[in-house]
């Protein structure tokens, strides 16, 4: 079995890795109630650097964090959230 940053972990005495095809990621659906929904609209339609994927990445990796997760790859998207520049 692997983890999402592609490092290896045993199973079963073997190795196992991602292979290079696979994405790391995972598709999420969710219902917003409207008002919630509309104003990350508006939000990314004012952000050129920011996309509906960008915003819910930033979201979570934010919530994550703040509740106390401290794993490599939650810390690196919740400083990269912070810490982007826009573009001009």
């Amino acid at each position: 079995m692997a983890w999402g940053d592609g490092e290896a972990v045993s199973v079963d005495g073997a190795m196992a890795e991602i292979p290079d095809a696979m994405a790391a990621h995972v598709s999420v659906e969710n219902q917003f109630p409207k008002d919630l929904y509309e104003a990350m609209l508006m939000f990314i339609s004012s952000r050129p650097d920011m996309d509906q994927y960008r915003l819910m990445q930033a979201a979570v990796a934010s919530f994550l964090f703040q509740q106390g997760c401290k794993q490599p790859g939650v810390v690196r998207h919740y400083l990269d959230g912070i810490f982007r520049r826009p573009v001009p």
